[in-house]
């Protein structure tokens, strides 16, 4: 069964014919978390580095790289009992905007705020597809934990 995730969402399976996707990566980044001793997959989709305001990292946690990616492994390893050790953890996206006037970088900020958050939590990137002008959907397979890339070039 496809389990689809939108900005701000995470997805956790161990349905061996389960895929896990996303769409249209930009400056958002997609974690995908895999446990390949128990065919264990978790997808989450981060919008955004952080937010100062903590009613809306209250009501969605996962828009955010700092409160969501805490929350996924958390739940990978307590719900579904996965030893954090046999965790490889893959990122995709973090785009830079074509506009010579952004001034936000938003890709820039959400790649640093994903790898910091990891190293906080001392989980290590096994694969990493960030950053460029390319537009990134991906599709996981719980069973293999293998991701599949697929890539447009950004118009904006």
């Amino acid at each position: 069964m496809n389990k689809i995730i939108g900005i701000g969402e995470y997805v956790i399976s161990n349905e061996q014919e389960d895929f896990i996707k996303t769409f249209a990566l930009a400056s958002c980044i997609a974690v995908t978390v895999y446990n390949p001793f128990i065919h264990l997959a978790g997808m989450i989709h981060i919008a955004l580095p952080d937010t100062i305001d903590q009613e809306d990292v209250q009501r969605r946690p996962s828009y955010y790289a700092t409160s969501g990616i805490p929350i996924l492994i958390h739940n990978i390893c307590r719900e579904f009992r996965s030893r954090r050790e046999d965790l490889q953890i893959r990122l995709f996206g973090g785009a830079t905007s074509l506009r010579a006037d952004d001034c936000f970088k938003i890709g820039q900020k959400n790649i640093r705020a994903v790898r910091e958050t990891l190293s906080d939590l001392n989980l290590k990137i096994v694969e990493a597809h960030l950053g460029g002008v390319i537009s990134r959907s991906i599709t996981m397979s719980v069973l293999t934990g293998e991701v599949e890339i697929t890539t447009l070039p950004l118009m904006f």
